[in-house]
C-alpha cells in the first residue's frame, strides 16, 4: 500500500494543450508512458469549419481528464488552472493559439511544443501544406523546446517522412500525424528522465510561413504545371479546393496528375477533352490530367463530362 501510494506520488504531471489528430495521438503516447494530465486544454469546435479529425475533448472524456476550451489560454484565470494543476511538463500538441511567458514559466520541467515540419523548415503556420505547394519531397514532426517566439525552440526530437508526387496534404498530415507520435515515443522516456539532448535551431536553414486561406487557392495559369499541381494537391479535400474560372462557372480542381509526355492540344490555360480525359494546359506548355472536379458548385464525373465535351476546348482563368 504504501508503494502504491508513493508511486501515486512519484508519476510525472502534464498540462496538455492539444487538438486535432497529432493532438489525440500524442495524448496517448504520454497516457502510454504513464504520464499523468491533471488539465488538458482544447479548442471548441467551430461550426463554420470542416471537422474532419478526431477529438481531443472525446479522448479526454474517455479517459476522464479534466478539459477546459477557452478562446484564449493566457488570461489570469487559465494561468490560475494550469498552477493548480502542478505540472511537471507543459506540452502543446497542435493546439492553435500561441502561449505566452505567464504560462511557459509554470512547468517545472519545462514547455515543448511538436511542430509539423522538420524544423527550422516550415516554422509557423500551416506547415503540411505550406510544404507541398513549395514542391518538398520530405517533411516531418518535431519536438522542440517552447518559448515566446513560435517554433524556433531547441530541439528534442524529429521524424522524417517523405512527400510522394501526388501526395494530398490529407496524405502527408496522416504521415506527419504519425512521425510526430513516433518522435514523441522516441523522445519521451529521455525526457522524464532529464536526460533528453537539446540542439539549437538554426534559423537561417529555414523561413516563416503564415496563413492561409479559400482564396489562396486560386489557380495562376502561368504557373508550371508541376507548381499548379502542387497547389491542388495542398488544398484537395478536406480543404476547400484549388479554383479557377471556366465559361463563366467557377471550377473547383480536386485532384491531377502531371503529364509530362504529353504536348498540350490547346493554348496555354485552356481546359480540353480528349479520349474520356480532361486535361489543363499550364503556363509552361505542359499539361496536366484533371481526375476530379466541380463545375459551378456540381460534382463532375470527369470521363462522363470528357465523353460529352469530346474535342472541346475551353478557356481558364478569370
Amino acid at each position: 500500500m504504501h508503494n502504491d501510494q508513493s508511486k501515486r506520488r512519484n508519476l510525472v504531471r502534464a498540462v496538455v494543450f492539444a487538438y486535432h489528430n497529432v493532438g489525440v495521438r500524442c495524448l496517448k503516447v504520454l497516457l502510454a508512458h504513464g504520464v499523468k494530465i491533471p488539465l488538458i486544454v482544447t479548442h471548441t469546435d467551430n461550426p463554420n469549419e470542416n471537422i474532419w479529425f478526431d477529438s481531443v475533448a472525446e479522448l479526454a472524456a474517455l479517459y476522464d481528464i479534466p478539459v477546459i476550451t477557452p478562446d484564449d489560454p493566457n488570461t489570469p484565470e487559465v494561468i490560475a488552472q494550469v498552477q493548480a494543476a502542478q505540472p511537471d511538463f507543459l506540452f502543446s500538441f497542435y493546439y492553435r493559439n500561441m502561449l505566452k511567458k505567464a504560462l511557459l514559466d509554470i512547468p517545472s520541467r519545462g514547455a515543448y511544443n511538436m511542430h509539423g515540419s522538420l524544423l527550422p523548415k516550415y516554422r509557423g503556420r500551416v506547415p503540411v501544406n505550406w510544404a507541398i505547394i513549395k514542391g518538398e519531397t520530405e517533411t516531418g514532426s518535431t519536438l522542440h523546446v517552447m518559448n515566446e517566439k513560435p517554433d524556433n525552440g531547441a530541439l528534442v526530437d524529429q521524424q522524417a517522412v517523405p512527400i510522394l508526387p501526388d501526395d494530398t496534404a490529407l496524405d502527408v498530415f496522416a504521415k506527419v500525424t504519425c512521425a510526430a507520435e513516433i518522435a514523441l515515443n522516441r523522445c519521451l522516456p529521455g525526457l522524464l528522465a532529464g536526460t533528453a539532448k537539446l540542439t539549437p535551431q538554426d534559423l537561417s536553414q529555414g523561413g516563416y510561413f503564415g496563413g492561409r486561406c479559400a482564396e489562396d487557392g486560386h489557380i495562376d495559369w502561368t504557373q508550371s504545371a508541376r507548381d499548379i499541381h502542387n497547389l491542388i494537391r495542398s488544398v484537395a479535400p478536406p480543404f476547400p479546393g484549388a479554383f479557377t474560372a471556366m465559361d463563366g462557372q467557377q471550377l473547383k480542381i480536386f485532384r491531377s496528375l502531371v503529364e509530362p509526355d504529353l504536348p498540350g492540344r490547346a493554348a496555354r490555360a485552356a481546359f480540353y477533352c480528349e479520349n474520356q480525359r480532361c486535361y489543363a494546359v499550364c503556363g509552361d506548355g505542359k499539361v496536366l490530367r484533371i481526375l476530379s472536379f466541380e463545375l459551378g458548385g456540381a460534382t463532375i464525373d470527369a470521363a462522363g463530362f470528357a465523353l460529352a465535351n469530346d474535342g472541346a476546348v475551353m478557356a481558364l482563368g478569370n
